[in-house]
Formats: structure tokens, C-alpha cells, sequence
């Protein structure tokens, strides 16, 4: 098994376990769980930190806040990774703010608007044409 593979499922599992653990440390606390989305984690070779990407939808006056208030409460979240992920290391988290999800949806818009303003542009297909006798 080669170490990309590796580092790719471990990105995976910590992902996942990084999103469950958001809701454990932020319960019962004034923190909008809906609008953080863990969407990429990136740990280093040595297992000794990793990025984490999260997506932070609503709130565009207050994403540094959230962000705040996620590398402030780090600790507690690595803690839960250690009881639920088995590694060399428990990785020292990072989080930063990714902006893909966002450019993406508005990408899509100005698809929309375009197509509303040019009608002729369709993504339809002419119908098939039926071979004759003379065709193959």
C-alpha cells in the first residue's frame, strides 16, 4: 500500500471525525452548527498537523469569529480525535476558511444568467438521425 493512499483515507476518517467532534464541543454553546461544513483535511506526512478547510455559509460578517472560535477550541476537538482515531500522532489542527463551495455556486449563477439571456443556447441534443437503406 502506498503512503498516498494512506494519507488519503486518513484524511478521509479525520474529516469525518472532525465534523462529529464540532458538535460535541460546541453543544449547548451560541455556535450555528448548520453553516460549518468540514470540507477537505490535509494532514502532513509525519502525521504531526493537519489543515482543515471548512466552508462557513451565512454568517459573511462574522467568518473570522467562527474561525476563532474553531482554532480556540482546537484542543478539546484534537482530544476527542485521539479517543476515537488511532494514530502515531494526533495531528495539530489548523483551520482555515475555504472559498470553493461558494465561487462554485457562483460560477453556476452566471451560467443560469446566461442561458436565461441567450434562450438559443441549449444543452439538448438534436434528435438522432435514422439510418436510410443506403447508410450502413
Amino acid at each position: 500500500m502506498s503512503n498516498v493512499d494512506r494519507l488519503t483515507r486518513v484524511n478521509a476518517l479525520l474529516k469525518r471525525e472532525i465534523a462529529e467532534s464540532l458538535y460535541r464541543v460546541f453543544a449547548g454553546r451560541d455556535f450555528d452548527f448548520a453553516a460549518v461544513t468540514v470540507t477537505h483535511v490535509f494532514i502532513a506526512s509525519d502525521l504531526h498537523s493537519a489543515r482543515v478547510l471548512v466552508s462557513i455559509l451565512g454568517h459573511e460578517k462574522d467568518r473570522g469569529g467562527i474561525l476563532r472560535q474553531l482554532q480556540q477550541h482546537r484542543g478539546p476537538i484534537q482530544k476527542l480525535l485521539s479517543k476515537h482515531v488511532i494514530l502515531k500522532y494526533t495531528p495539530q489542527l489548523h483551520f482555515e476558511l475555504d472559498t470553493s463551495l461558494e465561487e462554485g455556486d457562483h460560477v453556476l449563477r452566471l451560467l443560469e444568467k446566461m442561458a436565461d439571456a441567450n434562450p438559443e443556447w441549449t444543452d439538448t441534443l438534436p434528435p438522432a438521425s435514422t439510418p436510410t437503406e443506403d447508410e450502413p
